[in-house]
């Protein structure tokens, strides 16, 4: 595949260069922050050779492209005006809901931090495990070194997040640093033992004494009291503080003159943060996590099997909306203050699932397309990347998407009845076993729950996939015709039998139109299919032909419909009126219902739609052109049509005109 080429195409159809705000990337997908989202072609990118699919959540466009996305990523960033780390100016319009701005927050900050933290992690587990099997002893130099390299990422984790934070605050990235290398600076954790021998191990005085925070006071900052913590390993004190810096380096940035602001600027806003974040942010960060920590462990602890079943279930579904990035704070956050993470283990049945589905589904279809994608996203789910079996296999077809949901929540019950935790963030899949070892009690009963709960998901969404999960189409050998027309060559299965030449007939009264006049170009371009475009005279919409309504958009701007001889037809009432949300549209069908030629299917007000102003020119397209030989006009552009007339010729591949 050309990375080139795909990151060009990708590009052009959320809007090009112009529309993007912003763009990172995670394991699969690309993840847009588009100025105006209704200006990216979802259609013609979900259709797109090299993507899977497009999912809108969290206030970003995400382009999901599958393993590849590293490489298409470097590929649209070299060719485009964007900033080499992928990021610009934030320039959001309206503001977003306060829930799609926190996931929008959090996954720009996390997101670039866990390739790096899932393969240290790894390696933590990796000495965890050489530890457990006596291959290695803890005092060796070998443990010293590779402990080190697997906990220095999360010992010194401030300072990593205060450079992802400073990306997405908007902060000089090496003052952020700075900031987050002040909070883990060894000579500040070193320096206590001697304040305390200076005070005779004595505090100075209590704060908030005979409460919950109680702290002792061994040291002052220009007299204010300090009370100390400890930031390694922590998450949200950094992140706020970055927040707080990004608030004060603006302010001097215009107080101080130019030649001075390289080296005043930063000086003066470390000066602000840093006193204050030891002062302040620091311990009310922390009290709050504590608090939010344990509020978290007594739900577990209530019921770890409802807790398991919940996760378990429900994760696949956080995923698709972007939601679990909420939960990986809350994990990271639960492992700094106590050692270990119950929530995330929880999850581990999801991705075994997945591919215990997705295996089903490729050894059982006939359809070798299908059988290629399966195989390759077995092979991605194995190492943990479940979006290819999600969105290409088991969410189009419902009945495997549900089956996985329902095995994933059984694991979760299993590790929750069996109290399995995470103990750092390692890798995924089956890279993520040695995550759930005890550092201290090394393979207990909690660690034989992770391969049963990955045994369990697995078989069990094979087998209720092979008994229930796969449709009847997946099951049959397609019959494929080659078919060439003005816009489109393609390879689709069809039936032969089922194409019948056929013509349509005006819906509409009104003036004929080449689809090239319409200012949209999914339709203007062919990607939708061939047909044409009729100016309308009068507001009412009629069913160019015998058959079944497929499609009724509630707000009433388009009505799409399959003919009896098998023509499916789109008829779309002006352009970006669904913004209008229903007003001035009267539906006079319903989904499902048999029409006959001439049936009213719709009503709406033109004048009020042209007021409002937009257009009102109608595309009628037929979606699977690639069916037919050829979809030719019959009226004349230009030409006025009345109601019934003949509007449309689709030429049959097998022996028509």
């Amino acid at each position: 595949m050309s990375y080139d080429k795909l990151a060009k195409d990708i590009l052009k159809n959320v809007g090009g260069e112009a529309n993007v705000n912003s763009v990172v990337h995670c394991t699969t997908r690309l993840r847009f922050k588009l100025k105006d989202e209704d200006k990216a072609n979802t259609d013609i990118l979900k259709d797109m050779d090299g993507v899977v699919t497009v999912v809108k959540s969290g206030g970003q466009y995400q382009v999901v492209v599958g393993n590849q996305v590293p490489e298409v990523y470097d590929e649209l960033v070299k060719g485009s005006g964007l900033a080499g780390d992928g990021i610009v100016p934030d320039d959001d319009g309206e503001k977003m809901k306060p829930l799609d701005a926190f996931i929008d927050m959090i996954s720009g900050i996390f997101a670039p931090t866990l390739g790096v933290l899932a393969a240290t992690g790894m390696i933590k587990g990796l000495v965890a495990m050489l530890v457990a099997f006596n291959w290695v002893a803890a005092t060796s130099g070998t443990y010293i070194i590779l402990n080190a390299l697997g906990d220095s990422f999360f010992y010194f984790f401030p300072i990593i997040l205060a450079y992802s934070a400073s990306k997405k605050f908007h902060v000089n990235p090496l003052l952020a640093m700075v900031i987050g290398a002040s909070l883990v600076y060894p000579t500040i954790v070193a320096q206590l033992p001697a304040t305390l021998a200076a005070t005779g191990g004595k505090a100075l005085y209590t704060l908030f004494a005979g409460t919950i925070f109680e702290s002792p006071i061994y040291m002052t900052f220009l007299g204010i009291p300090v009370i100390m913590m400890s930031y390694a390993s922590s998450v949200v004190p950094i992140i706020v503080s970055i927040w707080f810096a990004s608030k004060v380096e603006p302010f001097f940035q215009k107080r101080i003159p130019e030649v001075v602001r390289t080296f005043l600027v930063p000086m003066l806003t470390a000066l602000v943060v840093v006193p204050i974040t030891f002062i302040f942010i620091g311990p009310l960060t922390t009290w709050a996590s504590d608090i939010v920590a344990t509020g978290f462990s007594a739900v577990y602890s209530l019921s770890p099997i409802a807790a398991g079943a919940v996760l378990g279930g429900l994760w696949q579904v956080l995923v698709i909306f972007g939601l679990h990035w909420g939960l990986i704070p809350l994990a990271l956050l639960n492992i700094s203050t106590q050692g270990s993470d119950p929530i995330l283990a929880l999850m581990l049945g999801t991705t075994f699932a997945q591919i215990g589905s997705v295996l089903a589904i490729t050894i059982k279809t006939k359809n070798n397309k299908l059988k290629a994608l399966g195989y390759s996203s077995f092979i991605s789910g194995i190492f943990g990347v479940t979006e290819p079996a999600i969105y290409g296999i088991t969410l189009p077809r419902k009945k495997p998407f549900v089956i996985t949901c329902i095995s994933a929540a059984i694991g979760g019950m299993i590790l929750g009845l069996f109290g399995t935790k995470g103990y750092l963030l390692g890798g995924l899949g089956i890279f993520s076993i040695p995550s759930y070892l005890n550092p201290k009690t090394g393979i207990d009963m909690s660690f034989y729950a992770v391969p049963i709960a990955i045994v369990v998901s697995f078989v069990l969404s094979y087998v209720l996939t092979m008994m229930f999960g796969l449709t009847k189409a997946d099951q049959e050998v397609p019959v494929v015709v080659e078919t060439t027309n003005a816009t489109t060559t393609a390879s689709v299965p069809v039936k032969s039998e089922q194409v019948e030449e056929e013509v349509l007939v005006s819906p509409l009264k009104g003036q004929v139109l080449p689809l090239a006049d319409v200012k949209d170009p999914v339709f203007n371009s062919g990607a939708m299919g061939n047909g044409i475009a009729i100016l309308p005279e009068i507001g009412q919409l009629y069913a160019p032909a015998d058959g079944v309504i497929s499609l009724v958009f509630p707000t009433g701007h388009a009505v799409g419909m399959k003919t009896d001889s098998g023509a499916e037809i789109l008829m779309h009432i002006g352009m970006d009126t669904v913004e209008l949300g229903g007003k001035f549209f009267e539906i006079q069908t319903e989904m499902d219902k048999v029409v006959k030629k001439g049936d009213l299917l719709l009503k709406f007000d033109i004048d009020e739609i042209k007021k409002a102003g937009y257009e009102i020119i109608t595309p009628i397209i037929v979606t699977n052109t690639p069916r037919y030989k050829e979809v030719n006009a019959i009226a004349k552009e230009q030409s006025n049509v009345i109601v019934g007339d003949d509007l449309l010729d689709l030429e049959t591949n097998l022996g028509g005109k």
